[in-house]
């Protein structure tokens, strides 16, 4: 591989919910995953983040590991209710304390922070004032935590992320009540993605505005987003692939770089999704300085004439189904992950020149890249042989994208440890350092030692 070059970011990245734990410790407030894992039913063997990792407690070692790795950068995010319990109002000093020590350990270490505001744990009195994402107070608020954090990390930090995923908010929270707040509609994750976007915008300029000339940082968004390969090549399905990709990473990402929404999605969506105001689009124009973009899978695309009944295995995620009419399904050909991912190097691939030929050539980083694989001690190891094909022939599909133009800049691995996996709880490990949940030991796998040779 000869495309990354000398200047190319290796990290690895993490979430504050799924590895700190300490979940009532030192002032930090109530979120809605810690109301949503807590409640028997809502997560695999009622399993929670109470505990996790126990970063909070062991984040000097995890920084040591990180070390060892000799990656150059560490994207984790910032638990919203350890900084402001409420959401809004007085600021908790013991966060700050806390989040301060780890930015200071990784740049005594040589590591780069890059730091995400919002990665899903939404403090839960804000839910319970004006539901969420759904409230427009929402955009106040975000951007006062924001400009706490800008304020109170900004001198050290020079990478930001605004949002982790949202349409992976909107989605499986306020459509298909998979996540908190789990709320099930076909209207509510418009106007929580609507939201969540003018937040977005919203926390850039207080950032580009207050800090940016002074702190010299970045800023940006992180997207979702899987490929969409036509099943073949007729109009209709090349259409609806594209569709599909309109209605997945064109839903947040043509607001920050063209100021409003997809047509397909006005025309689709009509009055269920909101509309922004000629001083909304200008905000949100151009309000990332790089593309970030979280990438998993891929899969085939069809369009939907609802001539067919469908069978029960065949999938309607990437936006709402029904306003998409695609159908989208795996090839029985595919390898798959434990998570039942299709392991698809070449989309990954793809997408990348997709996004360079829909949105100029931005800088590209991709935020997290991963898979699922079981990985058990034994002897004081552990192997992951397949996370090591995963990462090779996805870095594989990395350096060919560059190689015919994309303007890819970085690659974080997900994750850096074992850790809770949302509704999946503990039984899915994306990690390449295994964590005993017992004990919290701490075991680097096979792929730890395969990305450390690689990125020398």
């Amino acid at each position: 591989m000869k495309n990354f070059g000398k200047y190319f970011v290796w990290g690895v990245a993490t979430s504050a919910y799924q590895i700190e734990g300490a979940h009532d410790k030192d002032g930090k407030g109530v979120s809605i995953w810690d109301s949503f894992s807590n409640t028997p039913g809502n997560v695999m063997n009622d399993e929670n983040g109470n505990i996790a990792c126990d970063h909070y407690h062991k984040f000097e070692e995890d920084i040591n590991l990180l070390s060892e790795l000799g990656v150059k950068a560490y994207r984790f995010s910032i638990a919203w209710t350890r900084i402001l319990p409420y959401g809004k109002g007085e600021i908790n000093q013991k966060g700050i304390d806390f989040y301060n020590r780890i930015i200071d350990l990784l740049l005594e270490k040589g590591i780069t922070p890059w730091v995400t505001l919002y990665h899903w744990d939404l403090p839960q009195n804000l839910q319970d004032e004006y539901e969420g994402w759904l409230g427009r107070q929402i955009i106040k608020d975000f951007a006062y935590f924001a400009d706490v954090c800008f304020q109170a990390f900004g001198d050290r930090v020079r990478h930001w992320i605004t949002l982790n995923e949202p349409w992976v908010v909107a989605i499986l929270g306020y459509g298909q009540a998979v996540f908190p707040p789990a709320i099930t509609s076909n209207s509510a994750p418009y106007l929580a993605g609507h939201h969540l976007l003018l937040a977005h915008a919203e926390a850039v300029e207080i950032y580009r505005k207050k800090y940016q000339k002074d702190q010299g940082g970045l800023i940006g968004i992180t997207n979702n987003c899987d490929w969409r390969e036509p099943v073949d090549q007729k109009s209709e399905n090349k259409e609806a692939a594209e569709r599909a990709l309109e209605f997945f990473l064109g839903w947040f990402a043509d607001p920050v770089y063209f100021g409003n929404y997809p047509a397909s999605m006005i025309d689709r969506v009509g009055d269920r999704l909101p509309s922004f105001t000629e001083e909304e689009k200008t905000k949100l124009k151009g309000s990332s300085d790089f593309f970030g973009l979280n990438h998993y899978t891929t899969m085939m695309v069809e369009n939907d004439d609802h001539t067919i009944i469908r069978e029960q295995n065949v999938y309607g995620n990437g936006g709402i189904s029904e306003d998409q009419d695609v159908i989208l399904h795996t090839d029985p050909a595919w390898d798959k992950t434990t998570m039942g991912w299709s392991i698809v190097p070449w989309g990954c691939r793809k997408l990348l020149l997709w996004i360079n030929q829909r949105y100029g050539l931005v800088d590209i980083y991709i935020t997290e890249n991963g898979c699922s694989f079981d990985a058990e001690v034994e002897d004081g190891q552990s192997h992951d042989p397949g996370r090591v094909e995963f990462l090779k022939g996805y870095l594989e599909a990395c350096d060919e994208a560059i190689g015919e133009g994309a303007n890819l800049k970085g690659y974080f691995a997900w994750s850096f440890l074992d850790n809770f996996e949302w509704a999946l709880g503990y039984s899915k490990r994306f990690g390449i350092v295994h964590v005993d949940y017992d004990t919290l030991v701490r075991t680097p796998k096979e792929s730890y030692y395969w990305y450390r040779d690689f990125i020398k």
